[in-house]
């Protein structure tokens, strides 16, 4: 009972706290835990200045509020990745901490498929430093463009 409590806690906690653009973690505690995720992304600006200075393994996390899965120019996603992009897979908050706790897992529920792999293979087990992360990355990403459907609500 207490994990079921705990999960529909953390799903209405998640959901609410995004809606109108709003992370629900600690953006200076994401600061410090994104120290592990520097090693494989960095952070870089639409200038090409350097946010965070990191690796290149992984795609820029710059912008990725809102943006669609597997969608940056400059890094090659694995199809799996870029099939959840065109099935519709946008990153929020919710989908953002469910993923980084198991990347292939994810894809392969959201896709619907065993065989779906991503390229991440770093887990994040905890969600709420999965949620620290996020609310960090959205204090240094541009507010994600609205289309004009959400601009009429």
């Amino acid at each position: 009972m207490k994990t079921v409590l705990s999960t529909l806690t953390f799903v209405a906690l998640s959901s609410a706290a995004y809606a109108g653009g709003h992370a629900s973690g600690d953006a200076e505690a994401g600061e410090k835990e994104f120290r592990k995720c520097k090693a494989c992304h960095m952070i870089q600006d639409a200038e090409g200045e350097n946010i965070v200075r990191g690796g290149r393994t992984g795609p820029n996390l710059w912008g990725v509020v809102g943006r669609t899965a597997g969608t940056y120019d400059d890094f090659r996603y694995s199809s799996s990745m870029a099939d959840a992009g065109e099935a519709g897979l946008v990153w929020d908050e919710e989908t953002f901490v469910a993923y980084v706790q198991d990347p292939t897992g994810y894809l392969r529920e959201y896709l619907d498929d065993n065989g779906a792999r991503g390229k991440m293979s770093y887990r994040l087990r905890d969600a709420g430093d999965a949620a620290d992360i996020w609310a960090y990355l959205a204090s240094v990403s541009p507010e994600p463009e609205m289309d004009d459907a959400e601009q009429t609500n």
